[in-house]
């Protein structure tokens, strides 16, 4: 059985190999305890460092002499994330945002494969994914089909095989599912659209730098994620794609903007597109966002993913024992995976009133949030997030709903949640 005792999570803190990495992050409130990870991570220390540095030298003094060296940033920082992710040099770009990303490599699926105008997703994946999806099918005179998703269990390979069939062009799914955290097949939901004929993209928003992943291994075609979560890099921060390097000359960038052109500055020239990755680039970098984006993926670096891994599913195993002794008998279920190597990095909960208790908890110093329809989802980003802080967290969600403290506010959603 568990120790449930503040004690021992004070004893796991202190032979913790990762606990010097929560000294690299920005609390200004020291009684916080931030179990939001997954939806916008904190902020590294060296990021404010960097971005002084970006603002007082690179930009303001060297002006616009800085894009001599900013102009690589994207391919640069989009080899770093690789590392993390299992891509080798030159498959990985830092540009735009998962939906625009996303976008550019759905169409340019379809285009590629002029007989198969079929994309496929799942009923549970992001809705910013399903939207992107939906369009590029309507626009393309296509058809979207969703595969049904399991509440816990996230896309079954029995449901996906009933909806491939060789006029599939594209199979997209997210790594870890959003809201129950659900780590899907990676590996065998890849090999079974490759068997159809399809080209399959990977949404590694809930996983890169949290749950490991090597896209190279595998055979993935595509992948698109976001750096404002575990990689910390701040809110709007750019989303990165990879291609396989040997679909990188085969498929066309249907967003040919001004900087996925081989010479950017021959004005005069039609349009080429640039060589290999750097061509599903399209507007100007977001050089701050690139920046921080670098810091972070360093930091993750550092801590190296698979013992960032370890400690993600030792605390949220954690947080599943204090939730079964304490926050059970109070209503509450746990509505993700109890197999630890089937859960991502965050673990939903479910209660009748998951929206007044994530504002309630928020109130009480607990950050979370809430997703409808009843879950609430806590995160313990290992990089930031202490056994301590887990105890505390749910040692203060039992007391406030025991209390029924949360009954006395608004049960009407906002629209921020």
């Amino acid at each position: 059985m568990t120790d449930l005792t503040r004690g021992w999570a004070r004893q796991q803190d202190a032979v913790d190999e990762l606990a010097f990495l929560r000294d690299r992050v920005y609390r200004p409130d020291p009684e916080l305890l931030y179990l939001d990870g997954n939806s916008l991570g904190m902020l590294p220390m060296a990021t404010r460092e960097r971005m002084h540095r970006l603002i007082d030298e690179e930009w303001g003094r060297n002006l616009v002499r800085g894009w001599q060296h900013w102009a690589t940033l994207p391919l640069d920082v989009g080899d770093r994330i690789g590392t993390l992710i299992g891509a080798a040099p030159g498959q990985v770009v830092v540009c735009d945002s998962i939906s625009v990303n996303l976008y550019k490599l759905a169409v340019a699926s379809l285009q590629a494969q002029p007989g198969r105008k079929v994309l496929v997703t799942d009923t549970g994946n992001f809705p910013s994914d399903r939207y992107v999806l939906q369009g590029v099918a309507e626009r393309c005179k296509g058809q979207l089909r969703l595969v049904p998703t399991d509440p816990v269990l996230g896309v079954t390979l029995d449901n996906v095989r009933t909806y491939l069939a060789d006029d599939v062009a594209l199979v997209a799914f997210s790594h870890v599912d959003y809201r129950s955290a659900a780590i899907n097949d990676v590996v065998t939901l890849t090999e079974q659209a490759h068997r159809a004929g399809a080209l399959v993209l990977w949404d590694l928003a809930h996983s890169v730098g949290s749950v490991p992943i090597d896209l190279d291994a595998v055979g993935v075609d595509f992948a698109v994620g976001c750096t404002y979560k575990y990689l910390n890099a701040g809110p709007g921060a750019p989303a990165f794609l990879y291609v396989r390097r040997d679909l990188q000359d085969r498929l066309a960038n249907p967003i040919q903007g001004w900087w996925s052109a081989a010479d950017p500055f021959d004005m005069e020239a039609p349009y080429t597109p640039a060589a290999g990755i750097g061509q599903w680039q399209t507007g100007t970098a977001p050089i701050p966002g690139l920046v921080a984006v670098d810091v972070g993926a360093g930091l993750l670096a550092e801590a190296g993913v698979d013992r960032l891994r370890e400690k993600s599913i030792r605390l949220t195993e954690y947080l599943i024992a204090l939730t079964d002794a304490w926050l059970t008998p109070l209503g509450f279920a746990v509505a993700s995976t109890r197999d630890p190597e089937r859960r991502g990095g965050h673990v939903v909960l479910a209660n009748d009133e998951a929206y007044r208790i994530s504002l309630a908890a928020t109130a009480a110093g607990v950050v979370g949030d809430a997703r409808p329809p009843n879950l609430l989802r806590l995160t313990p980003a290992p990089l930031t997030t202490s056994f301590a802080d887990v105890w505390e967290a749910v040692s203060r969600l039992r007391d406030l709903v025991a209390s029924n403290a949360h009954l006395a506010l608004p049960a009407q959603r906002a629209r921020i949640t």
